[in-house]
């Protein structure tokens, strides 16, 4: 196996060596590199004997010595140096297959790619590796993963993910553990499936593998209205939302005095479904699961006010003592906790007005910000009197500017025929010093 080097880094190890785009790479100390997981802990050593194959298809055999953790300063045309991995489940609830037709492609590909969840922190299965790349995982000590669990009552995850190897979750988790690697875990709840008595038995399965597992997030299934011919699923209702969170807070209490560690968590939708408070921002310990919306806005929360009083003199200057309004846009769940939040700004003159946009492009079951599209948003605030416009960036696709219905920041401007600022929202303090700068600027 091959790879093709893109660039090299000015003054790297292979720089040194004269290494240029366009060599391959063959092997490091005897190995063949399989991807950027070989490539990467197979170059932290101190010493490396590299095998590169030149543009004339000249073998060169290069020793080199380096600092440990060095990167050698290779690029390669993929960041995966290989394919991403396509799923081979057909989980009753994914989300992909609940996609409208046409856009754009990549928001129709099923990844399920340990190293993504390695990487970036993705959640993926482990139905879809064989034992050797399993095994391999274990030889690379890769840790923490992010495992997508649902149920370890293995009928019921055979049925949920339509995969014959669902069921072997808990021996590939045992063995994560065995080697002494760290996972953290989710369930996807799908009421009359996974919920009642199957929840619990997951939960305690997991804290059973402890501290191999660290941590466990339990969100709502999410279902848009492009369902058909597709399993028959339901979102909870209130009852069941507030018997769930009831079950993980008894759970919560009785890990909290065996290992001084909640360890199972709710999703912030959650509570709002049982028409809950969130919890205090003690209760999310050091937030373990906020990429899965677990204390998302707790954290926001205790962000923005300390940004807010810490700086309240500095934005009042850089807003003249002027009043000005703001006009933003959220999600139908986070809309009641963010609106009181965000009436605190009125002490530094910010006044802001927030806008739930109902889902309407993905139906009335989807009430995160993060699905909410550019046009739900132009056609529920015309007619509005609004100067410019606070778009979460959770909103847009990555590095991007594109909404999930395929339309643009900019589109949405000439719709509305205002200014749009796409802002971070995913902390609370970092939100508040881009809003002060969006807002210097129109002041000006």
């Amino acid at each position: 196996m091959k790879h093709l080097i893109g660039s090299v880094d000015k003054g790297s190890p292979a720089d040194d060596i004269k290494i240029s785009g366009g060599t391959y790479l063959l092997s490091i100390n005897g190995e063949e590199v399989a991807d950027i997981i070989d490539y990467e802990q197979l170059t932290c050593e101190e010493k490396l004997t590299v095998v590169f194959e030149l543009p004339n298809g000249e073998i060169l055999e290069e020793d080199i010595e380096k600092d440990m953790y060095t990167p050698l300063g290779l690029n390669f045309e993929s960041s995966l140096m290989s394919p991403m991995r396509a799923c081979k489940n057909h989980c009753i609830f994914c989300f992909i297959d609940q996609m409208p037709h046409g856009g754009r492609q990549t928001l129709h590909f099923k990844d399920d790619d340990w190293r993504l969840s390695l990487i970036m922190g993705n959640y993926v299965t482990l139905t879809n590796v064989d034992d050797a790349e399993f095994n391999r995982i274990i030889r690379r000590r890769v840790s923490p993963l992010y495992i997508s669990v649902h149920a370890t009552d293995g009928e019921v995850r055979k049925c949920m993910m339509r995969n014959p190897t669902a069921p072997l979750i808990m021996e590939r988790l045992s063995k994560l553990r065995d080697a002494g690697l760290m996972f953290h875990a989710q369930v996807v709840l799908c009421p009359g499936i996974n919920d009642g008595a199957v929840l619990e038995k997951t939960i305690r399965d997991l804290f059973s593998l402890r501290p191999a597992a660290q941590s466990v997030a339990v969100v709502p299934v999410g279902l848009t209205r492009y369902r058909e011919g597709l399993y028959p699923l339901r979102t909870q209702t209130c009852e069941e939302a507030l018997s769930t969170i009831e079950v993980i807070h008894k759970l919560q209490d009785e890990f909290l005095q065996q290992d001084e560690t909640r360890f199972v968590f709710a999703a912030d939708e959650m509570y709002v479904k049982a028409n809950m408070p969130i919890p205090p921002e003690r209760c999310y310990e050091d937030y373990p699961q906020i990429e899965n919306g677990v204390g998302l806005l707790r954290m926001f929360e205790a962000d923005f006010l300390y940004a807010l009083e810490s700086t309240h003199r500095e934005i009042r200057r850089r807003l003249r003592n002027k009043r000005i309004t703001v006009h933003g846009v959220t999600g139908e769940s986070a809309y009641p906790f963010l609106s009181e939040l965000f009436k605190k700004a009125a002490d530094v003159g910010i006044d802001f007005v927030l806008h739930p946009i109902h889902n309407d492009f993905f139906g009335d079951t989807v009430t995160v910000a993060g699905l909410v599209c550019a046009e739900d948003i132009a056609a529920q605030l015309r007619g509005e009197k609004v100067d410019f416009l606070i778009v979460p960036r959770v909103m847009l696709r990555e590095n991007d500017d594109v909404f999930l219905d395929g339309k643009s920041v900019s589109e949405l401007s000439e719709m509305l025929s205002c200014r749009v600022y796409p802002v971070d929202c995913h902390n609370g303090e970092d939100f508040l010093y881009s809003l002060t700068d969006i807002l210097e600027k129109e002041i000006l």
